[in-house]
């Protein structure tokens, strides 16, 4: 068992490395493409959104309550609402949505 988490725990560190260190070690010179460089900047935020956004509609147990505090978050945050506002406001209209 211990022989076992000790695998794992290589083999993730490993990997883990491996994907922090590949872009340095073959990219050596800066990025000059302005189309690869805008690319590259919002590859985070989609990659946050996609892992993100799935789990939401099933973060309440209920599809309509997530929808209701999902679109409340969507509106406050068009309306540039700080993430504290956004967050609390969705989740209460989450919680109201579930008493209906």
């Amino acid at each position: 068992m211990t022989k076992q988490f000790f695998a794992y725990l290589l083999v993730m560190a490993l990997v883990t490395y491996g994907v922090r260190m590949i872009p340095f070690t073959l990219m050596r010179s800066k990025i000059k493409s302005h189309y690869i460089r805008s690319f590259l900047y919002y590859v985070p935020y989609s990659v946050l959104g996609a892992m993100t956004f799935p789990y939401i509609f099933y973060s309440t147990g209920n599809v309509f309550t997530a929808a209701v505090g999902t679109a409340v978050a969507f509106v406050l945050a068009f309306f540039r609402c700080s993430l504290i506002v956004v967050a609390i406001c969705a989740s209460v209209a989450a919680f109201l949505a579930g008493l209906i």
